[in-house]
Formats: C-alpha cells, structure tokens, sequence
C-alpha cells in the first residue's frame, strides 16, 4: 500500500481530518472487518467534523472574546433578575443573531454583564455566525486611528458585514461629536441587517444626556431602542458573591 504518498496529498488538498482518520483506522485491526462504504463514510465525517472545528476556531479567534464565556456555564441562580427563559429562548440557535435583533444588558458593575454578551457572541460562532467583541474606549480609539489613515470607511464596512457586535462599557465616557458621527453610522448600517449587544453600567434614561448632540440622540437611541430586548439586572456583584463563597473553603484548608 502507498500509505504515506496517500497522506501527503490528503494533506496537500487540505483535507486533514481525513488523513489523521485514515492513518487511525491503519492502525486498529477492528477496521478491516468493516465495509470498504462504512470506512470511507467514517473518513468523510472525520473530514467534516475537523473542517467544522478549524472554522470556529477560526471565528472564536477573530471575534476576540473577553472572557471565555459559554452559555452552558451562567449563573441563573444569583439573584439579579436575569430572565433565563428570555434568554435561553433568544440563545437557541442563535435566534437573536438570525432575527438581527439588538440585546442591551444594563446594571451595575461586577453583575455578570460583560460574561453574557460574550457568552451570546460564543454561542453565536458555535452556530456559524461572526462575532467581534470590543469595549468602547477601544472603539473609539480604533474609530479615531482609523480616521487618521483614511481606513474609516473600511472599518465602519468590516464592522457592517459582523453579524453579532458586541459594544462593552457602552456609554462609559460622553461621546465626542466625531464619535457621535462614527457610532451613529455603526448603528445604522447594523439596524435591521445585523445583531448588537450592548453592554452598560448606565441606566437607558440616561444615555440621551450621555450621548451628547439631541438630534443624533435621537437617532442613535432610534436605532438601538427600536424592536430590542432589555436585560435590566440588579442586585449584589456576582464577583463579590463569588469570592465570598470561597473564603469558607480557602479557610478551612489553611486549619
């Protein structure tokens, strides 16, 4: 048999998954008393799966998550008045990124906020869409670098063809009136063709007076109101709650 020509050109047409499967069915005996159609089917869905992982891997990396967040992994137990069935629903399969609809996530700081949005972006790659997560300060820095090399309509396009942005820390600082322009811009190629997260500290009643201009107030919230779905979560921090569980354990083990 010409094993190892065989391998380097499932290498060399890129079909990876198939060449490790092949080399492993080489090397179980249990292979040789399946059909010639059985084995070959168990080498195009190897082919498959690996493809499928390289391609979210590729997307988790492009979409710069923060946090390593899953869905699987919230906390729906702490007290904070998250509406797990709401978001369970929007999550499934990605409905929210499928409808374009727009998710704010507004409290306090240390409420979970930035995990979810990067749990609804994960969820968003595992089911074949792109995602890029950003904080706003970062935002606007790129926005302004990019202004000044004459890339802003390249960026502001790459930022229109995301099917789910995530904007941390939005509102965070006043807007500027060239960052009035940029975000105006982004919200409204995004509304209606695109999904948005935002994610707040800042209560909706003051974000008109945050974002400066009254008439691209108008239109920003416009944009970003219209049709989306409101997560308003209170209570204790969740890193002070979860720290405080742990001192109990971290103490009984220096005793």
């Amino acid at each position: 048999m010409l094993i190892q020509p065989t391998l380097e050109r499932l290498h060399a047409m890129r079909l990876g998954g198939m060449a490790e499967a092949f080399r492993q069915q080489l090397e179980d005996p249990q292979m040789a008393d399946l059909a010639f159609a059985d084995r070959f089917a168990m080498l195009v869905e190897s082919q498959w799966l690996w493809k499928q992982s390289r391609a979210l891997a590729r997307r988790l990396a492009l979409a710069k998550l923060k946090q390593k967040a899953c869905l699987e992994d919230i906390d729906f137990r702490h007290a904070r008045g998250l509406d797990k069935t709401r978001l369970l629903h929007l999550a499934h399969e990605s409905l929210w990124v499928r409808d374009k609809r727009t998710i704010l996530l507004v409290g306090p700081t240390g409420i979970g906020k930035t995990y979810l949005a990067c749990a609804l972006a994960h969820k968003a790659c595992r089911d074949g869409y792109s995602a890029l997560y950003a904080r706003m300060p970062q935002l606007s820095r790129e926005l302004r670098a990019a202004r000044a090399d004459n890339s802003l309509g390249r960026m502001l396009a790459r930022l229109a063809r995301v099917d789910a942005l995530v904007v941390d820390d939005w509102l965070i600082d006043p807007l500027q009136e060239l960052e009035r322009r940029d975000f105006l811009e982004i919200f409204d190629d995004r509304h209606g063709q695109r999904a948005t997260v935002l994610a707040s500290q800042l209560p909706r009643q003051a974000w008109h007076e945050r974002i400066g201009d009254p008439t691209k107030a108008d239109s920003i919230l416009d944009r970003l109101l219209h049709g989306a779905q409101v997560f308003e979560l209170r209570g204790e921090s969740l890193r002070k709650a979860q720290a405080r569980a742990q001192q109990p354990a971290e103490q009984g083990g220096g005793s």
